[in-house]
């Protein structure tokens, strides 16, 4: 039964332009700003944002528009037709050849044109937009039971139309072919504005200009036949410029559909050079129902690529290659390591990824012994691990997925460079290749990191170079070898990520100068003022033209002074040995900071939308302003001058990080590790060095010296917020939102007339709570709870604070406005007092998931040397410490079910317990409470982080955040259920939004402790 649909998979919010001045407007601007109702972006941040891609290039576009539906598409084109400017269509900007930056008008296809504009689940066909997702589309086509199998490893961002350009193919190519034996049709605007729908050719076109595009590539193609035939590689892999066999039924290479030539072929893989795609219509299959995963370990690299030839005759769906220097930077990143030590036996050089799909699971199972008992034959018994369990295969396909970003994470300035990753050799021929193409990379003072396709021969290799000295050098002369050894192999220079800048110049090597000029006669065809991406597949430049390298000559960083300790990006790595030169060995603290941004390599994993945290700001606004990758980049321009010469404290570093929210997702979801919330740190100390801060920045940041007195008055503020009229004047004055309500001051945990402790000196069991300015002026109840617990458990719980003294506090509110040296005078005023306890191995235990972390984080950025990093190994948050005790056999305590019919507790996690992988005890510590079913929100920040949310030009977006499944989910628990959150922020967004009052876990230990005393009582 055929389902027609125009559903849009992610709506963004719509935020107001920012205001720009004295900027000169030229015609194409003009008229795309006045005719279009798109986002339409000329200033040089904006620009700069658009110039790189994840290739080891850059070009500063034209401008940038940012069409809302198809009328604004072809309203852009016709403008820029009109005005004879060369146009760029861009989906997720994922490339790694350059093949979407260009001096030409890009077109961002992502944020707006993402529908499924048509869906058959009888034809199992769909129709899209050219910006929906990978991942999105096939979220949408789950229910019914299909899927589009072209399962490219950056799914989570990429787009369809971008997937198309390149001919992409994907980890099951084996299976289900590339792109474009998956494409069924392409409806396309041509160079003069007409529209036209390339398909099948079962008759010929009715389209005049069609037809007359028909029939000149036909006579091409007829007349290069016998070339065509000679010089196409015959492996599976083979990308490189456009697809001129498809006339040719009896080439076993040409790309038809039953025996019928495809015109939309054509395209897939022109990388957008000769039509722009407005509608792509897709081959689908059904969703396999059982998979099955088999881990390979094998001793050397050499052997698995060897026996791969072996391993595909089993039949599986893919073989992927993860090798050793992949498996020790996965082994490094918190959310790789499980994973990846679960797929290990023994300590292997590399292991394959075997996978078996299929509706029988019995028959799958067979395969895997089958597959143990080929490696026994091949002399590796016992090399097999066995994953049959669906979440296992996904978290190892996941870090496989990631491979690319993991490869990326090495800090310093070599890094592996992308140029000759796609070569595609005959599988017989794999091993030698590798080995001889190792040598090459020795002989030229480097090493080669190694993953990917092994089943289909395209192994993607990345040399590691450092391209702002002798990488470029060195590229020509590997680039030259490795080019001979695909020809000896008789494989293809260009396997699966096309042609772009880095490879566009070996098209002609690839097929030959007669073929060559065929692509020129095609490009001239379709496009003959050669707007379309130009200098792409037809008359590129040379791969290494170094004016085009983001790192160009005369890249420098400008001379700064951070204010955090950036030494650990002080680095040099030997690429043959991966050994490291010592933090500060001949380098300056500019450098370290420089490095520490320049390890964005845009391959756009921040852009994606599924699980963890990652970047909350894009998910509501899908601007690439307002991504980590787009922050980053803009970051890096500031610092190299590109952006003039404030640098830091530029306006544009400023606008940028305006919805960065801190929430350190990406310094745990991004592979490479960009930090952005300690850059926004640093960002923010140049800017009010430079610019001073607010008044409402300076109120929050010194909230922790101004508390004690303003806590006295308590309900004289209290009885104002309840004063609509006194509330709102003051809220506005300030810039504070009037929707918000405001947090109540009243008698604190901590007075600071006091440092007693509480409790009975327990023997040796000792810790010091550490209670934060927000949980006690505000809610002194959850700190009055979680000592309940800990003086029931039988420990001696010190506080923290100095007899005389106001309360210690960790400088958290004053990072957030950029007033670092006042954050390090808090940070070394704790650290004075907390060391003696330290010392004798009292922990120190928080209830702030923000404040707590900031001693294993920010305080490891000051300076304070071993006195830090021994805080930072004892500091824990609450649930941690008693899971901790617990598993040493030093935690027992009674607790009964909750009062008040509570069986079920909802959790929200904290950002920054997510980042720090601190969010797994909540749950397991009230899974402790009897009776009680505990279950985890999916979500990302609640948008409220700190005072973001209570700021009047940021209350749009920070409800839209919580509105993306916190405050769904809070709304839809069941009336049994508590809502459970240890952020202070959280919990108020939850109330504000929700009408809910959300608990601190303490609380509910607390509760549970009293029920099972009272129990107790009725008992005796």
């Amino acid at each position: 039964m055929k389902k027609s649909t125009a559903t849009s998979l992610i709506q963004p919010i719509r935020l107001a332009p920012a205001p720009r001045g004295g900027v000169a407007v030229s015609p194409l601007q003009a008229r795309l700003r006045k005719e279009m109702h798109g986002d339409v972006l000329f200033d040089r941040a904006s620009r700069g944002r658009y110039a790189t891609d994840a290739s080891i290039y850059q070009i500063f576009p034209i401008g940038i528009v940012v069409p809302r539906d198809q009328d604004d598409l072809l309203r852009a084109l016709d403008i820029a037709r009109d005005l004879h400017v060369p146009v760029l269509a861009r989906g997720a900007g994922t490339s790694q050849c350059g093949q979407t930056i260009g001096e030409a008008l890009v077109i961002d296809n992502s944020k707006w044109l993402n529908r499924v504009v048509d869906f058959d689940a009888g034809a199992r066909t769909v129709t899209v937009e050219p910006g929906i997702v990978l991942d999105h589309l096939n979220a949408w086509l789950e229910p019914h039971g299909l899927w589009f199998p072209v399962d490219v490893s950056t799914g989570a961002q990429c787009t369809i139309g971008g997937m198309t350009g390149n001919n992409s193919c994907g980890s099951r190519s084996l299976e289900y072919g590339n792109m474009v034996h998956n494409v069924l049709a392409i409806d396309a605007v041509l160079a003069d504005g007409a529209q036209a729908r390339f398909g099948a050719l079962h008759t010929p076109p009715a389209d005049p200009r069609v037809a007359g595009i028909l029939r000149g590539v036909e006579a091409i193609a007829l007349r290069e036949r016998d070339e065509i035939r000679e010089r196409m590689p015959r492996v599976l892999r083979r990308v490189a410029g456009y697809n001129i066999d498809l006339f040719d039924c009896r080439n076993p290479r040409a790309y038809t559909d039953d025996g019928v030539a495809n015109l939309s072929h054509l395209l897939v893989g022109s990388e957008g050079t000769l039509a722009y795609s407005r509608q792509i219509t897709l081959k689908l299959q059904p969703l396999p129902r059982h998979k099955v995963l088999g881990v390979v370990n094998f001793p050397t690299f050499y052997q698995a690529m060897d026996m791969t030839q072996h391993i595909v005759r089993l039949g599986p769906v893919a073989v992927e290659l993860v090798d050793r220097t992949m498996i020790d930077l996965a082994m490094g990143n918190p959310a790789f390591r499980p994973v990846i030590e679960r797929a290990l036996a023994g300590s292997p050089q590399a292991i394959l990824l075997v996978e078996f799909a299929g509706g029988d699971p019995a028959p799958l199972r067979q395969r895997l012994d089958d597959l143990a008992t080929l490696m026994g034959d091949l002399g590796l018994p016992g090399s097999v691990v066995k994953m049959p369990g669906a979440m296992e295969q996904k978290a190892l396909w996941d870090v496989r997925r990631a491979g690319l970003n993991i490869m990326m994470s090495m800090k310093g300035d070599g890094k592996p460079v992308s140029f000759i990753e796609d070569c595609a050799v005959p599988l017989v021929h794999l091993a030698e290749y590798t080995r001889r193409l190792t040598d090459v990379f020795h002989r030229h003072g480097t090493e080669g990191t190694w993953y990917a396709h092994a089943s289909v021969g395209t192994l993607h290799v990345r040399p590691i170079l450092d391209m702002r000295r002798d990488g470029a050098v060195k590229m020509r002369a590997i680039a030259d070898e490795a080019a001979a050894l695909v020809r000896e192999y008789k494989g293809a220079y260009s396997g699966e990520h096309g042609d772009g800048l880095c490879r566009g110049e070996w098209v002609a090597w690839q097929y030959g100068p007669r073929i060559n000029a065929a692509f020129g006669e095609i490009k001239a065809l379709f496009d003959p003022g050669n707007r379309f991406n130009p200098d792409k597949i037809v008359c590129p430049p040379k791969m290494d033209t170094r004016e085009l390298f983001r790192f160009a000559p005369g890249y420098r960083a400008r001379e700064m002074s951070p204010a955090l300790d950036w030494s650990a990006w002080n680095v040099r790595r030997d690429p043959r040995t991966g050994d490291e030169t010592p933090p500060d060995t001949g380098f300056d603290a500019t450098h370290g900071l420089a490095s520490a941004v320049e390890m964005c390599n845009n391959n756009g994993h921040c852009r994606k939308f599924d699980a963890g945290t990652m970047c909350p700001s894009y998910r509501v606004t899908r601007d690439e302003q307002h991504v980590t990758r787009g922050r980053a980049n803009t970051l890096r321009l500031a610092v190299s001058g590109q952006l003039g010469d404030e640098g830091l404290a530029s306006d544009e570093v400023k606008e940028v990080l305006d919805l960065c929210v801190s929430c350190k997702g990406c310094k745990r979801d991004c592979p490479t590790g960009v930090d952005m919330a300690r850059f926004k740190i640093e960002a923010r100390h140049a800017r009010a060095q430079t610019h001073g801060i607010a008044l409402r920045d300076r109120l929050v940041a010194y909230l922790p010296r101004y508390a004690p007195w303003a806590s006295r008055l308590g309900g004289a503020l209290a009885l104002a917020e309840r004063m609509p009229v006194v509330a709102s004047v003051a809220k506005r004055w300030l810039g504070i939102a009037p929707q918000r309500s405001l947090p109540p001051l009243g008698k604190p945990f901590l007075d600071g007339r006091s440092a007693a402790s509480g409790g009975l000196l327990g023997a040796g069991r000792e810790v010091l709570l550490f209670v934060d300015t927000f949980n006690n002026y505000m809610e002194p109840e959850n700190a009055r709870a979680a000592r309940q617990v800990l003086e029931a458990a039988g420990y001696t719980v010190h506080v923290n604070q100095r007899g005389g003294e106001r309360p210690l506090c960790c400088g958290r509110t004053f990072l957030a406005a950029g007033l670092v040296d006042e954050a390090k005078a808090e940070a070394r005023r704790l650290l004075d007092a907390v060391t003696p306890y330290v010392a004798r191995g009292v922990p120190v235990v928080g209830l702030e998931p923000s404040c707590l972390l900031s001693l294993r984080d920010e305080f490891l950025g000051y300076g304070f040397g071993a006195e830090a990093r021994q805080l930072a190994d004892n500091a824990l948050l609450f649930e941690e410490f008693l899971i901790a005790q617990r598993q040493a056999g030093r935690f027992d305590l009674a607790l009964g079910p909750l009062d008040g019919g509570v069986t079920e507790a909802l959790v929200h996690g904290h950002c920054h317990q997510k980042a720090f992988d601190a969010l797994k005890p909540v749950p397991t510590v009230l899974g402790w409470i009897p009776g009680l079913k505990v279950s985890s929100i999916e979500s990302s920040c609640c948008g409220m982080a700190g005072s973001f949310g209570y700021e009047a030009e940021h209350f749009e977006t920070s409800n839209a955040m919580a509105e993306l499944s916190l405050l769904p989910a809070v709304r839809a628990r069941a009336a049994n259920a508590v809502v459970v959150a240890d952020g202070t922020s959280c919990r108020h967004q939850i109330l504000d939004g929700a009408q809910t009052e959300a608990v601190h876990a303490a609380q509910l230990l607390a509760r549970a402790l009293r029920t099972a005393v009272s129990l107790k009582d009725q008992d005796v």
